[in-house]
């Protein structure tokens, strides 16, 4: 079942399971954003570059990241209105192909809005295989707050 606003607590830490970033997803991601920049597509081209081989797309893995994200034990995952926004994305370290990465997420604070809803702030990382931060951002999700009931208080949980 999933977790109202007020059933999070600041530090909080959430991981997902495990995904390899292979070929297919590289050569499906360019064709579906039109990004065929050689550095992910063309290993002679890459191989001469700064990496000395292919990366992922940046914009895949964080895709790839809200994916995880929806992995993450169903018991743990928000009553969800809405993914609200992204803020301080930064691509720290590339993503290879062949590469094993996993989402690790901790609540960094919570903003109540509402009496329906609040915004969960949540400090993601992306780790590879090695655990190597390559992307990190503060994902803010729209949660659902226990509703009241008619004296104005919040139900129990179920």
């Amino acid at each position: 079942m999933a977790r109202y606003f007020e059933e999070y607590q600041e530090g909080e830490v959430f991981r997902s399971p495990g995904r390899t970033i292979t070929e297919t997803d590289v050569v499906n991601f360019s064709a579906l954003s039109g990004d065929w920049n050689e550095l992910h597509t063309n290993e002679e081209f890459a191989r001469r570059q700064y990496f000395g081989r292919r990366i992922a797309h940046g914009a895949l893995i964080f895709s790839v990241s809200t994916g995880l994200a929806a992995q993450i034990d169903p018991s743990q995952r928000p009553d969800l209105i809405a993914f609200y926004g992204v803020d301080r994305l930064r691509f720290v370290k590339p993503v290879f192909l062949g590469d094993t990465i996993c989402l690790q997420q901790t609540v960094q604070s919570l903003e109540p809005r509402n009496e329906k809803s609040g915004i969960v702030n949540l400090a993601r990382e992306i780790l590879n295989q090695n655990e190597v931060v390559t992307l990190s951002y503060t994902a803010k999700l729209l949660v659902r707050r226990r509703p009241l009931n008619p004296s104005g208080k919040t139900k129990p949980s179920e």
